[in-house]
């Protein structure tokens, strides 16, 4: 479905309009929400729509789900939480998942970015190759 401009521009004016002091606040995005569904804009539905998913991404943006094949030590998981909250900020709240399916090393997903240093990751590579 093709998005208007003008919806698309109204729709990130309240994604930045839902945080404060940098999160995402619970209470505005419902305010909001009630708001849009009371006075009912043109394409207010769309607009909710666009809305939904543009802060599902921002939402995304600020968590970090870190798997490795075993059970990470305290020091290792705790220097990949400072490292990624160097680069994107203190608000990122972080998930650790053991998945043995990776064999050896860690795969890190922020949002749209992936950081895959696995065995398994590694071997699908070389097996693209021959």
């Amino acid at each position: 479905m093709k998005i208007s401009k003008e919806v698309r521009q109204l729709s990130g004016k309240l994604v930045r309009a839902s945080f404060v002091d940098g999160a995402l606040d619970r209470e505005r995005v419902k305010a909001l929400v009630n708001s849009i569904i009371t006075n009912k804009p043109r394409n207010y539905l769309q607009l909710l729509e666009n809305y939904q998913r543009l802060l599902r991404l921002e939402a995304d943006k600020r968590r970090a789900r870190i798997e490795s094949a075993t059970e990470l030590d305290k020091a290792a998981g705790e220097q990949i939480v400072n490292d990624l909250q160097q680069r994107y900020g203190g608000s990122l709240t972080t998930e650790f998942v053991v998945n043995p399916a990776l064999l050896g090393g860690v795969r890190i997903r922020v949002g749209s970015d992936v950081w895959d240093s696995s065995v398994r990751n590694r071997l699908e590579r070389l097996q693209q190759k021959f």
